[in-house]
């Protein structure tokens, strides 16, 4: 199809390095809604737009449920409060759980040095045992 405006399952699962099946996939949950011409799926801007912010949220660890409820509240446009509101929320709560998961890494960092340093400490000591 390749038009400007429009794209085909194929040509946008492949600007975006996804298969038809995660498009399709998208398609059921409702983030996105192509037309159909005829048997096929036809995605126009608004649907690249979304599937540009699905893609975005994903990889900062949203849930395709929080997505979905997000873009629900979206209205081309006109500026919405409540989707505002809710994208405030959904991203405070986001940046809490990567707060805590940082603080869960830096701690196992802290345990896995002091165990390296033990272990270094232990074969010095045996292999300065084993010379004598």
């Amino acid at each position: 199809m390749s038009r400007s405006d429009l794209w085909t399952v194929s040509e946008l699962a492949g600007e975006f390095d996804l298969t038809t099946q995660a498009l399709r996939f998208y398609e059921e949950k409702g983030l996105l809604s192509p037309r159909r011409v005829g048997n096929s799926r036809v995605y126009d801007r608004r649907d690249r737009a979304r599937l540009t912010l699905v893609r975005k949220f994903q990889r900062l660890g949203f849930s395709l449920e929080d997505i979905r409820e997000y873009l629900s509240l979206y209205r081309s446009g006109r500026p919405n409060a409540e989707q505002y509101r809710d994208g405030l929320a959904k991203i405070r709560r986001r940046l809490a759980e990567l707060e805590a998961m940082k603080r869960d890494l830096e701690e196992a960092v802290t345990e896995l040095l002091a165990m390296e340093q033990d272990a270094l400490d232990r074969l010095t000591k045996l292999e300065g045992a084993e010379k004598t």
